[in-house]
């Protein structure tokens, strides 16, 4: 009858029951690895339950953020401190500095011409400008356009055509 009772006892306590981590070491790596990784991916759910809060286009949640209406000074433009905000600000510090190695490019091909402004003013055709510049940048045009915008340099037409305007002249304006 001791059998039994001895039995009974092992049956009642949980002293003999190895814990996981005691079976294998392995088998405890991966447990934890696994509540990690259950952990993280909890974490990420909020933060991005979080950010769907604020975004625009989200179907399931409205918008807890007063959401800039047109005429607004913040309207159309992205969160401030976002990656987006980043992002822009880096495209303006490329084109900025395409815009500028632009100008030097044209002060160093251009000719000087006799202008109204301080007696001389640089200027080059637009083909001559194209055939050197290609080697530069495949964006010329573009380039000359927000140069333009930006009050640097002048043409007429609202577009130039690689064939077409080869001899329109392009004046470096500072």
């Amino acid at each position: 009858m001791e059998t039994n009772s001895q039995s009974s006892d092992v049956l009642e306590t949980d002293d003999d029951v190895p814990a996981p981590a005691q079976v294998r070491d392995d088998t405890s790596a991966s447990i934890v690895s696994v509540k990690g990784l259950k952990e993280n991916w909890q974490k990420w759910s909020h933060e991005h339950q979080e950010y769907q809060k604020h975004n625009p286009f989200s179907n399931n949640s409205k918008p807890s953020v007063v959401v800039p209406q047109r005429g607004q000074d913040d309207y159309g433009k992205p969160l401030q401190g976002s990656m987006t905000e980043q992002r822009g600000k880096d495209a303006h510090t490329r084109i900025y500095r395409e815009v500028q190695e632009l100008c030097e490019v044209i002060r160093n091909i251009g000719e000087h011409r006799d202008g109204d402004l301080d007696g001389k003013v640089i200027a080059v055709e637009f083909g001559k400008l194209f055939e050197h510049y290609v080697t530069i940048s495949n964006k010329l045009v573009g380039i000359l356009l927000r140069a333009r915008k930006q009050g640097l340099v002048d043409f007429e037409g609202e577009m130039l055509w690689q064939g077409k305007d080869e001899h329109t002249v392009i004046t470096l304006l500072q």
